[in-house]
């Protein structure tokens, strides 16, 4: 038979044994590839540490309208709830009763003055017959006497004139302050029992809008923190007042009602451990309403230098908080870290656990893990701000 020679042969045969020799084994995949993260350096801020407390709006003042003098109710001039002014007429009790007192007290004046220039032209007379000798001294003593009598009942009846034109005045009710008045209580017709006491009849209320006060409690803590803070600073809340403040209504998406504190309590509550804060907001609308729930946010500190980073870069574990930082190896490394406020752009305060230096991963934080190798990608415009996601 003829043919190669067994060299040649071998050497033609030995590729088609390698590949049938391939056919029957598999080549391992290869790895995906490192995922991608967005990184960005933490941002640099000079911020101002806020607590929030819950509290109420009070009304600086809050008047109860009450009869002076007793009478029947004439006539009402206002509208229920409506806002009134400093010395706005309210209420009417009728005055007939009150103008015939003052006009008898009057009449009684007369009397007393014209008495009273009697008796002092006969003490001028008996003077001058004194000096003679031709009355004696007992009757001039009690001409004296007559005319000093006569001056105390000028006296009395001028002051029973002035409170009878004071009890004329009473029956007009004015508003003593501006504000808004409640409801009125009693209808023309009634009865009022007035005076001094506490059963004088209820009328009317009236409370004060513009300004308007926030009561809050802090806790004994916060208020030794306040205090020896504002010793040498006057960012912070203290006693001396002055301080801005931030409010939240219900409603509110931010704390965009600007106001300042004006009061800190003498006394630390002992069931509660809390004393009391007050502050004072502008309300020219008239919305911010006495008893109105609300959160006040307070300066906690003066201002520092801090470094934030987008809120949704803090990881949790259990019940500490972290941030990835990629290290020049690229690979992802835990970062425990003290976590402070959040801003109004969605920025972390960092107290702790993380320097200027560090590349935080700032979006993809959910498709890395600690110890993982990950592509670095920069943020573009914005940088670490808060619209980075996780």
């Amino acid at each position: 038979m003829t043919g190669l020679p067994l060299p040649r042969l071998s050497a033609a045969l030995l590729p088609l044994a390698l590949v049938l020799a391939g056919c029957g084994q598999s080549q391992p995949p290869a790895g995906p590839p490192p995922p991608a993260v967005t990184v960005a350096k933490p941002v640099q801020r000079a911020v101002t540490d806020l607590d929030e407390y819950v509290g109420r709006f009070v009304a600086i003042d809050s008047v109860e309208i009450r009869a002076r003098v007793s009478g029947y109710l004439d006539q009402v001039h206002f509208r229920d709830g409506q806002m009134v002014k400093q010395g706005d007429l309210l209420f009417t009790i009728d005055k007939r009763p009150f103008e015939n007192t003052l006009a008898q007290a009057r009449a009684n004046l007369a009397q007393a003055k014209a008495n009273l220039a009697f008796t002092e032209a006969d003490l001028e007379r008996g003077r001058l017959l004194s000096r003679d000798r031709t009355i004696t001294e007992q009757v001039f003593e009690q001409r004296t006497q007559a005319f000093r009598s006569a001056q105390a009942s000028v006296a009395a009846n001028e002051a029973t004139v002035r409170q009878a034109a004071l009890d004329v005045e009473f029956t007009e009710l004015r508003a003593p302050v501006a504000g808004r008045i409640g409801d009125r209580r009693v209808s023309p017709g009634n009865l009022v029992a007035g005076g001094t006491v506490a059963s004088t009849t209820l009328l009317a209320t009236i409370v004060s809008l513009d300004p308007i006060r926030f009561e809050f409690t802090m806790d004994e803590a916060s208020y030794l923190r306040y205090e020896r803070f504002s010793q040498s600073s006057k960012e912070v809340t203290g006693r001396e007042g002055g301080v801005k403040v931030g409010l939240k209504l219900l409603d509110d998406k931010g704390f965009d009602h600007v106001g300042h504190m004006d009061f800190v309590d003498n006394v630390i509550e002992r069931s509660s451990g809390t004393i009391r804060g007050r502050a004072v907001f502008a309300n020219p609308t008239g919305v911010l309403t006495p008893g109105m729930f609300g959160r006040i946010r307070v300066p906690g500190s003066p201002t520092y230098d801090a470094l934030l980073v987008p809120d949704a870069a803090i990881g949790t574990e259990q019940i500490k908080k972290f941030v990835l930082v990629v290290d020049k190896d690229n690979t992802a490394v835990a970062r425990y870290v003290t976590l402070g406020q959040v801003t109004a752009d969605n920025l972390r305060v960092i107290k702790g656990g993380l320097t200027a230096s560090d590349n935080v991963v700032v979006n993809g934080l959910a498709r890395v893990r600690p110890g993982q190798k990950v592509t670095p990608q920069d943020p573009g415009p914005g940088g670490a701000g808060p619209q980075a996601k996780k």
